[in-house]
């Protein structure tokens, strides 16, 4: 079964629905690249897909050793070079809810967020600059 159904709507704009809930993404080009720029484009998705699979295995690993990170932020910085055009790193750095965590904790977050499937699935040639402030809120 499929899971995601794409339509090209013009104007070099996508919709995307994922099948099993009916949510909606819409997708356009961005200004640099022929396009308005008024939503997400599939290069920023790749971006916030690794930032949401990282947040996501984290959030799992910690629940399995009993402590949290809600509250969590991070914030994703997506570079592009040309010829060909493509994402060549992935910045995110993270802010922390609190700064308790012990070194296991911290540990374990940072091999959860190396290794959520979305950071295993991309291509060795796309840095992933992953920057924990553990000691800033």
């Amino acid at each position: 079964m499929e899971t995601i159904r794409t339509i090209y709507i013009g104007q070099l704009r996508t919709s995307a629905k994922h099948v099993q809930s009916g949510v909606e993404i819409i997708t356009d080009a961005p200004v640099d690249n022929q396009g308005k720029g008024e939503a997400f484009s599939p290069t920023d998705l790749l971006a916030a897909s690794l930032g949401s699979c990282v947040l996501t295995i984290m959030g799992i690993s910690a629940r399995e050793h009993k402590f949290d990170i809600d509250g969590t932020r991070i914030a994703i910085t997506k570079i592009m070079v040309s010829n060909p055009r493509k994402v060549s790193e992935v910045k995110i750095e993270f802010v922390f809810p609190h700064q308790n965590y012990t070194e296991g904790q911290q540990r374990i977050l940072k091999h959860a967020a190396h290794n959520c499937p979305v950071a295993l699935s991309l291509h060795p040639d796309v840095v992933q600059n992953i920057i924990f402030n553990f000691n800033s809120i």
